[in-house]
C-alpha cells in the first residue's frame, strides 16, 4: 500500500470511528431517512459541513479557536437548549394519542424546516468541533505532507456514513409498519436529544 493510500485509509477509519455513534445528528438523519423527507439535502449538509470542519482542522484552525474558549461555551449553551427543545417535541409525539411519525410525515414537514434543523444539529453541537477540527486536525498534523490526504479520507468516511444512514433508513420500512414502531423510534430520538442536550448544557 502506497503512503498516500495508507494516509487516506487511516483518515477514513479514524473519521468513521468518530462519526458512527448514537448522537443527535445521526438520530435526526435516521429519522429523516425513515420518513423519506429531504434526505438528499440533509445528507449533503452533514457531509459538506464535516468536510469543511475537517479542512479547517487540517489547516490548523483548531489552535486559533482555542484562543476563544468562550465561543465554545456559548455554542454549548445554545446547542444544548436547542436539543432539549427538539427532544421535548419528540417526546410529545410519543405521548400524544394517535400521534406517529407516519402521521406527521403525511402532513409533510417543509424542506426548509428540515434544512434549518439539520444546520442547527450540526453547527450548534460543540462535539462536532471537538471531533473534526480539534481531534482529526491534531491526528492529521502527524501525517506531515500527507495530512490533506488523511483529511480527504476522513471527509469521505463522513459522506459514506451519512449517505448509508439517510438512504439506507428506508430498509426499516417493514419494521416501522408495525403498530407502535414509529413511537419506539421517536422515543429513541427523544432520549438521544434530551441526554445530549443535558450533557452540552452541563459541560458548557
Amino acid at each position: 500500500m502506497t503512503a498516500p493510500l495508507a494516509a487516506a485509509a487511516a483518515g477514513f477509519g479514524t473519521g468513521l470511528s468518530l462519526i458512527v455513534a448514537i448522537g443527535a445528528q445521526n438520530a435526526f438523519v435516521l429519522r429523516q431517512g425513515v420518513r423519506r423527507q429531504s434526505v438528499l439535502a440533509v445528507v449533503g449538509i452533514c457531509a459538506l459541513s464535516d468536510a469543511l470542519l475537517i479542512a479547517l482542522g487540517v489547516g490548523g484552525v483548531g489552535a486559533v479557536v482555542v484562543a476563544w474558549p468562550g465561543a465554545i461555551t456559548a455554542v454549548g449553551w445554545i446547542g444544548g437548549a436547542f436539543l432539549i427543545g427538539y427532544g421535548i417535541l419528540a417526546a410529545r409525539r410519543v405521548l400524544r394519542p394517535g400521534g406517529s411519525l407516519r402521521a406527521e410525515g403525511e402532513a409533510s414537514v417543509s424542506r426548509r424546516r428540515a434544512i434549518l434543523t439539520c444546520l442547527a444539529m450540526t453547527w450548534l453541537n460543540p462535539h462536532v468541533y471537538l471531533d473534526t477540527v480539534f481531534l482529526l486536525g491534531s491526528i492529521a498534523a502527524h501525517q506531515g505532507a500527507l495530512r490533506w490526504t488523511f483529511g480527504l479520507g476522513a471527509a469521505l468516511a463522513s459522506l459514506c456514513w451519512f449517505a448509508a444512514l439517510g438512504f439506507g433508513a428506508r430498509l426499516l420500512g417493514r419494521f416501522l409498519a408495525r403498530p407502535g414502531a414509529w413511537r419506539v423510534l421517536d422515543a429513541l430520538v427523544a432520549a438521544t436529544m434530551l441526554v445530549m442536550g443535558a450533557m452540552l448544557v452541563a459541560g458548557a
